[in-house]
C-alpha cells in the first residue's frame, strides 16, 4: 500500500501553477500575529536561541505530521483522479466558504466591547510566561495546529497528480513556508541578535492591537481564492 495513495510513477509532476498555489495558501496561512508575538518573546527569553529553536521544532513536527495524515486522507478520497473532477472543486468551494465563515467570525468577535473586568491569561499566555526549551516546544505544536487555509494548501497538493517524490517536495514546501514567522526571525536574530530584539520589540504593540484584522483579512483572501477556484472548476467541467 502507498503512503500516498492515487500518487504513482505514471503520473503527471506537479505542475508550476500548482505548486505555486499551494505556497500562496501556505503564505497566507503562515501569517499568524500569534506566531510572530511569541517568536519575539522567546528570543526575549534568557536563552532565545535554545527556546526558540524548541518552539520552531514544535511547529514543524505540528505542520509536518498533520500535513502527511489530511495528505493520505484526501488521497484516499481519490480526490486526484479525472473521474472525482466534480467532488475535488465542490470541497474547495467548500473550503473557501468555511474560510469566508471564520473570517466573519473574526470581525464580529472583534467588534464586541471589551468588558470591565480583565480576562484571565489561556494557556498559552500561561506558557510563554516563563518559557523554557519543553514548553516552548509545546507551544509550537499548540500553535500550529492545522487550520483551514493550510488545509487549503494540503487540498491542492492532494488533489495533482504527482508522483511521491513530487508530492513530498511539495507537502516540506508547504510546511516550510507555514512557520515561516518562527525561522525567519530566528535566523535574523542570530545574524543580528540587538536589531532583531528592537524590532520586535517595537512591532509588539501594533501586532496585539491589530491582530484580529491581520486575521480576518488573510482569511477573506484565502477564502476568496477557494472559492473563485472551486466555482471556476465546477463551472468550467
Amino acid at each position: 500500500m502507498a503512503l500516498f495513495p492515487g500518487a504513482t510513477a505514471g503520473h503527471e509532476p506537479v505542475s508550476g501553477r500548482v505548486l505555486l498555489q499551494a505556497a500562496g495558501l501556505a503564505l497566507l496561512a503562515s501569517i499568524s500575529p500569534t506566531a510572530l508575538l511569541i517568536a519575539a518573546t522567546f528570543l526575549a527569553s534568557a536563552r532565545p536561541r535554545l527556546t526558540a529553536t524548541y518552539y520552531l521544532v514544535g511547529a514543524v513536527v505540528m505542520s509536518l505530521v498533520m500535513g502527511i495524515v489530511i495528505l493520505v486522507v484526501l488521497r484516499n478520497a481519490h480526490l486526484s483522479h479525472r473521474s472525482e473532477h466534480t467532488p475535488r472543486y465542490a470541497l474547495r468551494l467548500g473550503l473557501g466558504v468555511l474560510l469566508l465563515g471564520a473570517a466573519v467570525a473574526v470581525a464580529r468577535r472583534g467588534a464586541r466591547p471589551s468588558g470591565p473586568a480583565p480576562e484571565r491569561p489561556g494557556l498559552l499566555s500561561r506558557m510563554t510566561a516563563a518559557p523554557r526549551p519543553w514548553t516552548a516546544f509545546v507551544v509550537g505544536v499548540l500553535v500550529f495546529a492545522p487550520g483551514a487555509t493550510f488545509l487549503a494548501a494540503l487540498q491542492v497538493i492532494a488533489t495533482a497528480r504527482a508522483d511521491f517524490r513530487q508530492t513530498a517536495v511539495a507537502v516540506i514546501t508547504v510546511v516550510v513556508i507555514n512557520v515561516l514567522l518562527v525561522w525567519v526571525p530566528l535566523v535574523v536574530y542570530i545574524v543580528a541578535p540587538e536589531p532583531t530584539t528592537r524590532f520586535l520589540t517595537a512591532i509588539n504593540g501594533w501586532l496585539r492591537a491589530h491582530s484580529r484584522t491581520v486575521l480576518m483579512w488573510v482569511l477573506v483572501v484565502a477564502g476568496g481564492i477557494m472559492v473563485g477556484n472551486g466555482i471556476y472548476g465546477l463551472v468550467g467541467g
